[in-house]
């Protein structure tokens, strides 16, 4: 009987040794996690006699996506790109801007624009736009243009800019 206890004990503590052999010297390697690129600027460009309907977002790492009714495409802006984007918001002096320029008179097939930038957002409609403010806009509308002209008709692709 002390034979078939102690062989029992013995394959047990043999069984949990190899099982907790695995476990030891080996240490979890910790993996650093990258920020996700945050929201750089955030445009929407709706309405007009065309019946537009873009939403372009750029990231501060430069990559973008442009979507479309039909499509969405994702490109990268380069450093130049951003540059001239951070220096056309600072001459408008974007902070100081109001947060919103509606139209005096309604119309019909008017655009609207929304442009979000530093936590602010701003919306504009096509006749009632600052002029310090148009060129932010031209160049937004300047992106999209580039971007819509360079793909094919298949959604979703990725354009080199």
């Amino acid at each position: 009987m002390k034979m078939k206890t102690w062989l029992l004990l013995c394959s047990i503590v043999l069984v949990i040794t190899v099982l907790l052999s695995g476990c030891i010297g080996q240490k979890t390697q910790i993996v650093p996690v990258a920020e996700p690129p945050a929201v750089f600027v955030d445009y929407y460009r709706t309405g007009g006699t065309a019946g537009q309907n873009a939403h372009l977002v750029i990231f501060d790492n430069g990559a973008a996506v442009i979507s479309t009714r039909t499509a969405s495409t994702e490109f990268s802006l380069n450093r130049t790109d951003l540059d001239r984007i951070i220096a056309l918001f600072a001459l408008a002096q974007y902070p100081a801007l109001s947060t919103n320029y509606p139209v005096s008179r309604p119309g019909a097939d008017l655009t609207n624009y929304s442009i979000s930038y530093q936590n602010m957002t701003i919306t504009l409609q096509e006749t009632a736009i600052p002029p310090v403010i148009q060129p932010v806009l031209d160049e937004l509308n300047r992106i999209v243009a580039r971007v819509e002209a360079q793909k094919t008709d298949r959604p979703f692709v990725n354009v080199k800019l």
